[in-house]
């Protein structure tokens, strides 16, 4: 651990270079009304630190630079253990890939990074209500409306007039028996195959069953349930220095599979995960910092939040807004999806 002193010219340092992207040197930090002591023990202080790994001295400058270890340590023990009140507010819709655009674009605004979502699994959806209708003499809409707010619907031919009792049976049957069933589960398959019914049944039964079949067979939503918000916003932002990083990181989100790679850690976390450059395992990330957290209901984690950006960011605001969206996506899901 470092003395209370060290921590102080770290926390500074961190700060200074985060607001200009520039080594900060002993005579900037001098001139800061928190720091009580002399130049001289600045500097001794500055090479201490820099001895243990937490800054670097750039050849072109006689000011220091945190490094990854730096950012670390200033993470790990330098943030304040609580924070203040919500620094995201949502509006999210009933739609899930609405809501999952509006969080990534909001988050995005927020912290000025680049923001990813992913979105929940549709096999974790349910049925919450079907209605069959009758069309015409001979044609059937057949309308399942899950627990994400999604609607599909399907149009169902019959070689002869259908018994409009018959519909209104199906629609009462069907409720009753696929009700709450997960969309993926292979219940609803078997809840569409009752030998207790009569041959006119099963055959109707039998004849809308395509309605049910699709029904989460996909993930949803573009990029296959992953939303991306601010690469633009971040490019222009940042410093010459760090586009190429983030041009490269851009590249690599087109991938999904990496994408998938950078969040699945934050899926076991309980709290928000931080990883600093290095500290990352994909390349196109080791010059860049991931703050990302997993949200759903306590038993299940459903997807996840982050932010992407250079690591010299404002962590606080960061895990902040990261922690406050993944709690409301949280009461979001556990909302939406009343049986996981």
């Amino acid at each position: 651990m470092l003395t209370p002193r060290q921590e102080l010219v770290l926390g500074k340092v961190v700060a200074r270079f985060r607001e200009t992207g520039m080594p900060v040197g002993s005579k900037l930090l001098s001139a800061d009304e928190d720091v009580t002591f002399g130049p001289s023990t600045i500097r001794s202080e500055l090479s201490q630190l820099e001895e243990l790994g937490l800054l670097d001295h750039p050849h072109t400058s006689a000011g220091r630079v945190p490094t990854d270890q730096g950012h670390r340590y200033f993470v790990d023990h330098l943030l304040p253990s609580t924070v203040g009140g919500p620094s995201v507010e949502l509006q999210l819709a009933r739609e899930v890939d609405e809501a999952m655009r509006v969080t990534s674009e909001t988050l995005s605004a927020v912290t000025d990074l680049l923001a990813v979502v992913t979105a929940p699994p549709v096999s974790t959806a349910t049925v919450r209500h079907v209605e069959v209708l009758l069309l015409q003499p001979q044609a059937v809409m057949v309308v399942v409306i899950t627990s994400a707010g999604e609607v599909a619907k399907r149009v169902v031919a019959f070689p002869s007039a259908v018994d409009p009792g018959l519909a209104g049976w199906a629609k009462e049957y069907l409720n009753e028996r696929l009700a709450g069933i997960g969309l993926g589960a292979r219940m609803l398959k078997a809840r569409l195959e009752d030998p207790g019914l009569g041959p006119t049944e099963l055959r109707f039964l039998d004849a809308l069953r395509p309605a049910f079949e699709g029904l989460g067979a996909t993930d949803g939503g573009p990029g296959g349930g992953i939303y991306v918000s601010g690469a633009a916003r971040l490019m222009q932002s940042s410093r010459s220095s760090e586009v190429a990083h983030l041009d490269a990181l851009v590249e690599e989100l087109e991938r999904r599979a990496t994408l998938l790679g950078i969040l699945r850690h934050a899926l076991g976390g309980p709290d928000v995960v931080v990883r600093i450059g290095a500290e990352n395992a994909i390349p196109a990330l080791r010059s860049l910092t991931v703050v990302a957290a997993g949200y759903g209901p306590p038993q299940r984690k459903l997807g996840s939040v982050s932010v992407i950006g250079p690591v010299r960011m404002d962590y606080p605001q960061a895990i902040r807004a990261v922690r406050d969206v993944a709690f409301q996506l949280s009461r979001y899901v556990e909302e939406l999806y009343e049986n996981v």
